[in-house]
């Protein structure tokens, strides 16, 4: 039985789908103004973790993932390049697209752009107006009077009388208190005419937040099962998301039996580098282009679901390689055993039952690949049938997470991107070389070649009628 740790109720919860068998999902995407970090990489890689185990569970699961391509620091970057907003946003979808494909992971089902759903912004807008929860300012700026909503703060936990407006947002001229925040943007003389659109108020653009509300309820409807988005995004973007939606939907008098915008929130932990959180601000952050030039894309995915996803990353170099020895461990157990076929997964079988309790405890990936290390050492104890089957489970429950499913043999092979040693060329003339020497019975000289691979990360294995195998450190 699955439970989510819920962000709203601060506790483990059954998950329940509001319709039996399907589950409806938003995550909050990306600012496409600049090439995806390692951070970003973080909650890629954690909701489709979610979305496979979900759909490994048995569940048909709807997956939407937002791109913001209308924003402050979209505009200003443009402004800086002397180019139209869409040819910035559109090069940086791609690179986007190029990165999560590199790491190998699924597309979501719908990917909606905040430019593309301005017309159910301004009716959602218009309905919070309607419901005297927004006004305009003498600005021209539309706001959300927070102060209105008595439920608000109840994803934070935040009172309204402990929350500092100094720490979110800078108060405008057109606000009637500190704590309310901007749905739409009045346009400024100085903005280029393709950040600006016709609303009853007057030309202008949305807040960032009315942009997840109004896309998430579009696709999903006003009431679904998951939110998702990294931890930094649950105050005061998601708190506001929920203000807005329910505003939108139900007023000031939210009842307590009216459903609520969504049942699960799920947040992934921060990057940290040298124990500080990863940030542009700090110059500390790493783009999923630049560690991809030096870390197998695999690798970087078991690095991420090592950690619990709640849990903050220390990232570094030298846990990357951790990984990759924790990696190089599974796929050793599948080599030398021919056609490793994937098995089915019967949670009669006390490894699969093992694993699925750890993924159902709100997917709990260090546990469950706790797991696989332990059926791997099985593995290799075991022999003949036994063996062959162990290994195909090995291969099945790995493969829910997204891991070894490649040619064992290649993978460690592979090693470091950026491993500046022998070619596998080489390593194959050093071996040859090897062969040769012990045949001519210089021991001294084959036992030198040996020696000097493994100073230069290559491991070599002899194998029953003078095969010898290798594999990267």
């Amino acid at each position: 039985m699955l439970q989510i740790y819920n962000t709203l109720s601060r506790s483990k919860q059954v998950f329940k789908p509001i319709v039996p068998g399907k589950v409806k999902m938003y995550v909050c995407g990306m600012t496409v103004y600049d090439f995806c970090h390692i951070g970003h990489a973080r909650v890629m890689i954690v909701f489709d973790m979610v979305v496979r185990w979900l759909r490994a569970s048995g569940y048909e699961v709807q997956y939407v993932r937002n791109i913001t391509d209308i924003d402050d620091k979209i505009i200003k970057r443009a402004l800086e390049n002397s180019e139209p907003i869409s040819a910035l946003t559109n090069r940086f979808i791609d690179a986007m697209h190029a990165d999560s494909d590199e790491l190998g992971l699924m597309h979501p089902d719908q990917e909606p752009r905040a430019t593309d759903y301005i017309r159910q912004m301004q009716g959602m807008i218009g309905k919070l107006i309607e419901n005297e929860l927004a006004y305009q300012g003498e600005d021209g700026d539309v706001n959300f009077a927070v102060r209105l909503l008595p439920q608000y703060g109840q994803l934070s936990g935040k009172t309204l009388d402990e929350l500092n407006a100094g720490e979110r947002v800078a108060i405008g001229g057109g606000k009637r208190d500190p704590l309310d925040f901007v749905l739409w943007k009045s346009a400024k003389p100085e903005e280029p005419t393709d950040t600006r659109w016709n609303s009853p108020w007057g030309e202008g653009r949305p807040g960032w937040h009315i942009e997840c509300s109004a896309m998430s309820c579009d696709l999903l409807g006003a009431h679904f099962d998951i939110h998702g988005g990294g931890a930094d995004l649950q105050f005061p973007h998601h708190e506001n998301e929920i203000a807005q939606s329910e505003g939108a939907l139900y007023g000031q008098n939210r009842q307590e039996n009216d459903a609520p915008f969504v049942n699960y929130w799920m947040h992934n932990g921060h990057i940290r580098v040298n124990e500080e959180k990863m940030s542009k601000s700090l110059g500390n952050f790493f783009l999923i282009r630049d560690v991809l030039k030096s870390f197998d894309p695999e690798v970087v995915r078991f690095f991420m679901l090592k950690a619990h996803y709640r849990s903050p990353i220390n990232y570094s170099d030298a846990q990357l390689e951790e990984a990759r020895s924790g990696l190089t461990r599974l796929y050793t157990a599948l080599t030398h055993i021919p056609e490793v076929d994937t098995v089915p997964i019967d949670l009669q079988n006390p490894w699969a039952k093992r694993f699925a309790d750890a993924m159902n405890d709100d997917f709990n990936t260090p546990e469950a690949i706790a797991v696989l290390f332990d059926l791997a050492s099985e593995v290799n104890r075991a022999q003949g049938a036994e063996k062959q089957m162990l290994a195909g489970l090995l291969k099945s429950l790995g493969g829910t997470l997204n891991f070894l499913q490649r040619d064992p043999t290649n993978f460690l092979q592979a090693g470091s991107k950026d491993q500046s040693g022998l070619s596998s060329e080489q390593i194959e003339e050093h071996i040859a070389a090897r062969v040769a020497a012990k045949q001519a019975k210089d021991f001294a000289k084959a036992d030198g070649i040996r020696k000097a691979l493994l100073e230069q990360g290559v491991v070599l294995e002899d194998k029953p009628g003078g095969i010898t195998e290798w594999r990267r450190a």
